[in-house]
């Protein structure tokens, strides 16, 4: 068997192995040792001296190195210590509330609470399992169709994979050699835009056909109100943003409540007013940070660029542009040493074309370079990319953040206008159970995105942060802290051999020519970039099914890598297309792993062919997804190149 021949089938020996149910990280290495075994097999050597060996060690070793994967136990410690803390009950009781009167407002609360407890977390097991065993149950009592309660858990469950910060992009990135920062920025759009959709597509089921999800019973729709928040609209106006004002101003009917009433002091009242306060803040700073990064920070960037330019340039203009003749400039030689006749340069030895590339790594002459499709020609092309990055602010700019100061003044006025008590009461449920979740998320994705601190660094502030969130929610014992620290040690040594792994077996599949094969027959089909783009993501598509997405990223994703760059397609681009594509291997059967976290936590009546029925629109929606990001890159890079050039 030739060895072109042996690399082919070690491929489709790792999918049946790792279908039989064997661990994929030491398959990975057992095939990789045994074929390499072959591959660097010399009678005349002694069987210890053989350098598959040496190749173990090295790969092992680069694993060991790889700074790309010190963010990983971080993050995950993160996750399980929120997960191990119980911090989201609070938090789906807070937004079932704030939701209550929109269509299907379980199951919207279910996918909002996946999404941002996710985005936190990062563990898809983790997520669907706590989410079906917080609000499976109450939608079914409440009547929901058990489609719609499945589907809804097991995607938005594994919304938390593609979001920043995400395990995943990590992977990916050690994988391809790319940037985290930047795939953190290319998938942040994407990933809220795909959440969008599930949302669009839960309320118009629910719209359609209301009977799949029934309204809530008027008892559950009563927001509990406190006795002296009754007391203060009741004494000073229905409205609680001026009821508070003035009773902070004169506080004497508050200070003197009715019997039966807790009496309220000043602190408390205008403690209650910051608090309704909160979403302008927000908004103003929110609005706030943008003018500053876009119209001043940036600037300033640009003006500290520029200034080296300019100070040259001003040199360069003041110095006399013809004080040298042009006969003293370039004399002719002379009599001087001579290069002999024929010696331009240096020549390579008779027959040889200096260092050769192994076989089948040569890459592909200009004029075979495929036709670039216009939308990844102009987005897609990492040759394209302007070195000297510099920001304008845009006219455009302008008159779009003074339109959404406008559009958000209004939802404010909008809001305030029926600020009752029972919207007082909410307001305070989502600032105590919400907010610190979102801060510590904004935080941990801010300080990466602006430069402030590299990947690893902003691992630890979320750890730091979730140990934090569980100490003041005192739901955090020793016990717990254990288990999270164990699944964390476990699920980071999983990755790293993962990647050890994946190392010896793509070097040993490159060695036997393997890749050459792939590379050469899928140059042989001429494929425009669009053709190879929908080929490649089709035959990841169809690898979710049998496999999941740590096999599909460290064995197959590698073998597409290479040929990006005859397509001009920028990898960053691909690779959130990956992402996207890989919420697909979550949600489709038989090894949808995301329904059998939530049929081993459902109740029995509950089968698994009403959990994958649930979940088979949501693949849709993300073949849907990919279709946008294709036809409109900007999504995915604009972000990237705005903030980092490229």
């Amino acid at each position: 068997m030739s060895n072109a021949a042996l690399g082919m089938t070690m491929l489709g020996l790792i999918v049946v192995v790792i279908m039989m149910g064997f661990p994929t990280a030491f398959t990975l290495m057992g095939l990789g040792m045994m074929f390499g075994f072959v591959a660097f097999y010399d009678p005349a050597q002694h069987f210890w001296s053989n350098r598959i060996f040496d190749l173990m060690v090295q790969r092992a070793f680069g694993a060991m190195t790889n700074e790309t994967l010190l963010s990983i136990p971080l993050f995950v410690l993160m996750g399980y210590v929120m997960e191990r803390g119980a911090l989201v009950d609070k938090m789906f009781h807070a937004v079932q509330f704030a939701f209550r009167r929109v269509p299907g407002s379980l199951a919207v609360t279910t996918l909002i609470i996946c999404t941002f407890w996710g985005i936190a977390s990062g563990l898809v097991g983790a997520v669907v399992v706590l989410m079906g065993v917080i609000a499976m149950r109450p939608m079914l009592n409440a009547g929901y169709d058990t489609r719609l309660a499945a589907g809804v858990i097991t995607a938005g469950g594994t919304l938390g994979i593609l979001i920043p910060p995400s395990v995943m992009i990590i992977v990916y990135a050690a994988v391809a050699g790319q940037s985290v920062v930047k795939l953190y920025a290319a998938a942040m759009f994407p990933g809220f835009f795909l959440a969008l959709l599930y949302l669009i597509y839960i309320i118009a089921w629910v719209l359609i056909n209301p009977k799949i999800a029934p309204k809530l019973p008027p008892a559950q729709m009563v927001v509990p109100v406190r006795p002296w928040v009754a007391h203060i609209a009741s004494s000073y106006g229905p409205r609680m943003l001026p009821a508070l004002l003035a009773a902070v101003a004169s506080p004497a009917r508050a200070l003197r409540p009715p019997a039966g009433v807790e009496p309220v002091r000043w602190s408390r009242l205008a403690s209650s007013l910051l608090k309704s306060l909160v979403p302008v803040l927000l908004a103003a700073v929110t609005l706030g940070a943008i003018w500053w990064y876009v119209v001043i920070h940036s600037q300033e960037d640009n003006l500290a660029a520029t200034q080296p330019v300019a100070q040259a340039e001003k040199l360069a203009a003041t110095a006399p542009a013809a004080s040298v003749p042009a006969s003293v400039a370039a004399p002719e030689p002379a009599g001087g040493l001579q290069e002999p006749p024929g010696a331009g340069e240096l020549q390579e030895p008779p027959g040889s074309a200096g260092v050769q590339e192994p076989p089948g790594s040569e890459s592909a002459p200009p004029s075979a370079s495929a036709s670039v499709d216009e939308p990844l020609k102009q987005f897609g092309d990492p040759s394209a990319v302007d070195p000297a990055h510099e920001v304008t602010v845009p006219q455009a700019f302008y008159i779009g953040f003074w339109i959404a100061c406008g559009l958000t003044l209004l939802l404010l006025g909008l809001y305030y206008w029926k600020f009752d008590a029972e919207q007082f009461e909410i307001l305070g449920m989502l600032i105590t159970s919400v907010m610190p979740l979102a801060i510590l998320t904004f935080v941990v994705l801010a300080v990466i995105l602006f430069g402030i601190t590299t990947a690893t660094e902003s691992a630890a502030v979320g750890a730091a942060g979730a140990f934090l969130m569980a100490w003041q929610a005192r739901t955090l014992d020793f016990q717990k802290i254990k288990e999270a620290v164990f699944l964390t040690a476990k699920t980071t040594a999983m990755v790293c051999w993962l990647f050890v792994g994946s190392a010896l077996f793509s070097a040993v599949f490159a060695l036997l020519g393997g890749q050459s094969v792939v590379e050469n027959w899928v140059l042989s089909m001429n494929l425009t970039p669009l053709q190879f783009l929908l080929v490649s993501q089709a035959i990841i598509f169809i690898l979710g099914w049998p496999l999941e997405w740590t096999e599909i990223i460290v064995i197959f994703v590698p073998i597409f890598l290479p040929l990006l760059q005859h397509f001009q397609i920028d990898p960053i681009l691909w690779g959130v297309l990956v992402f996207v594509n890989l919420q697909a291997a979550f949600l489709s059967p038989p090894v949808a792993m995301s329904a059998f976290y939530l049929k081993g936590v459902s109740p029995s009546h509950v089968t698994i062919n009403q959990i994958f029925a649930g979940m088979m629109p949501y693949m849709l929606i993300v073949i849907l997804c990919m279709v946008f990001m294709y036809v409109w890159p900007g999504m995915t890079l604009w972000l990237p190149k705005y903030l980092y050039g490229g």
